[in-house]
């Protein structure tokens, strides 16, 4: 089995969990990374469109950033911020986002604005940005996590974004008409949520790891029964990931020497 990294894997395992028509939103990092993924690799007729308003690019490099020009490169429609989140809320669209977190509980609520008290802060990061209208408006959410025991908590320092709040229905009964996370791509696995309590599961973990290990890393219970080992990536998905996808390995980072970089 060839050699590949945690980065190179959570991003080949996100661009697994996306369909042909589905309509991608794509923040800067590994998010932009895993939807051009799925655009080359997993679901050629899905759409990816950036929050600046580039709609459909070609993505024939990569881009570094959302304001980066390449979003813009063969586009269908180069538009505005509001018409951006216009089309992340339409109700007749199937449109996934995906996002990272400072923190996430065991039903998939995001912070990504401080750690500590809001009137005492230990530390403050930049906030939701657009995350909150994503995961409030989006038809789902997939979110990317490093895999540590201080990220996944039991209990949010601070909601920045909503996720499935206190499970069961608890989402729609708040007002919120759709959406809720439908995954969580970890260094670790790849999590789901229980369909009908909303609550977070382990569904695979990468062949390095062993499902103990993820409960271990996990500041709350986290259900390991139905976990079951994940596929290695491919030699087609490393191949197109790193040749045509991110060849200058801008947020791939170094090439893996001998095993997987956790």
């Amino acid at each position: 089995m060839e050699s590949y990294t945690a980065t190179e894997i959570m991003a080949l395992s996100a661009g697994r969990l996306v369909h042909n028509g589905d309509i991608l939103f794509a923040g800067t990092g590994l998010s932009m990374l895993a939807a051009t993924v799925s655009k080359r690799i997993h679901a050629p007729e899905a759409t990816v469109f950036f929050e600046t308003g580039g709609i459909d690019p070609s993505l024939d490099e990569l881009p570094l950033a959302v304001a980066d020009p390449r979003v813009m490169v063969r586009t269908s429609v180069n538009t505005s911020l509001a018409d951006a989140l216009s089309l992340l809320c339409h109700p007749k669209f199937r449109t996934i986002a995906f996002l990272g977190a400072a923190q996430i509980d065991c039903y998939g609520n995001l912070n990504s604005t401080l750690m500590g008290t809001y009137e005492n802060p230990q530390q403050r990061f930049p906030g939701s940005g657009g995350a909150c209208d994503a995961a409030s408006m989006a038809y789902g959410v997939i979110i990317f996590m490093q895999h540590q025991r201080r990220r996944f908590v039991e209990k949010l320092d601070y909601l920045s974004s909503p996720g499935w709040l206190t499970g069961g229905d608890a989402r729609r009964r708040a007002g919120f008409k759709r959406g809720g996370p439908i995954a969580v791509v970890t260094n670790l696995g790849v999590m789901k949520f229980d369909e009908q309590t909303k609550k977070m599961y382990l569904d695979e973990y990468y062949p390095i790891t062993n499902p103990e290990k993820v409960a271990a890393e996990t500041g709350f219970h986290l259900d390991i029964s139905r976990a079951r080992e994940s596929l290695p990536p491919s030699d087609t998905e490393l191949t197109v990931l790193r040749q045509d996808v991110d060849p200058q390995r801008l947020i791939l980072g170094p090439m893996p020497v001998t095993s997987i970089t956790q």
